[in-house]
């Protein structure tokens, strides 16, 4: 079975004031916290050995979800410390992902995605070398209207200077073969877009488009209307 991390190390700095004492993965919406959602459905895709970084208030998020038997999975830790930024928590936190393939996905996102469909994806990344990420693309929020990445026949790339194909948004959810990360010496910080960019001018980057539901809870307002949007849906 292949392994899972959860990024949980963010500072949450647009969440102020709510996260100057909670972690951000912990803020709750339909009466759970963010990363309680993430962990049920990462155990229902068979997803049950997991990795999760923190920094900010990090030991709060380990006294909730202690070795993570509560919820049916089993949980390692990387405590960071101060935040490494995504490629660096990674890299620190890869002698506890193992040797093959594994998925990557944002703690403080609440995404309505079908994890099921990741095992294949990775048995197929463990079988070719030159796979080595995968990303879940969604369209452009409001807040990002601009997008990140195009996605044209199962492989995701930058734009064209001519601006050709439509751009998507990053999910958060990806897939990645352990060599992304080699470069990084772990303890270092290390963001993963300029991995993914010379990963991408390779040839070595596929994806998919999601078109369910998906909220970057980043602002106290996108939170409330989560929240009530949930509350809504199990009151109805």
């Amino acid at each position: 079975m292949f392994r899972a991390m959860i990024l949980a190390a963010g500072l949450g700095e647009r969440m102020r004031p709510l996260t100057d004492r909670t972690p951000k993965p912990l803020l709750k919406v339909g009466g759970r916290p963010l990363i309680e959602w993430q962990i049920e459905r990462l155990r229902a895709a068979g997803f049950t050995e997991l990795v999760i970084n923190h920094a900010h208030l990090g030991m709060q998020i380990e006294d909730h979800l202690g070795d993570g038997s509560r919820l049916g999975v089993s949980i390692a830790w990387s405590d960071e410390g101060t935040p490494l930024e995504t490629a660096g928590g990674i890299a620190r936190a890869l002698h506890r992902l193992g040797e093959a393939p594994f998925l990557v996905s944002n703690g403080d996102v609440y995404a309505e995605y079908d994890y099921d469909r990741l095992p294949a994806v990775l048995a197929d990344m463990a079988a070719n070398p030159d796979r080595v990420a995968h990303l879940v693309l969604v369209d452009n929020p409001p807040h990002h209207p601009a997008g990140d990445f195009v996605l044209a026949d199962g492989r995701v790339f930058l734009p064209s200077p001519a601006g050709e194909g439509r751009k998507l948004t990053f999910s958060g959810i990806g897939c990645y073969r352990p060599e992304l990360f080699a470069g990084i010496t772990p303890g270092d910080k290390a963001k993963l877009a300029p991995l993914l960019i010379a990963a991408m001018n390779a040839g070595k980057v596929t994806g998919e488009y999601f078109a369910g539901r998906w909220e970057d809870v980043g602002t106290p307002a996108r939170l409330h209307a989560l929240d009530k949007e949930l509350h809504d849906r199990i009151t109805a």
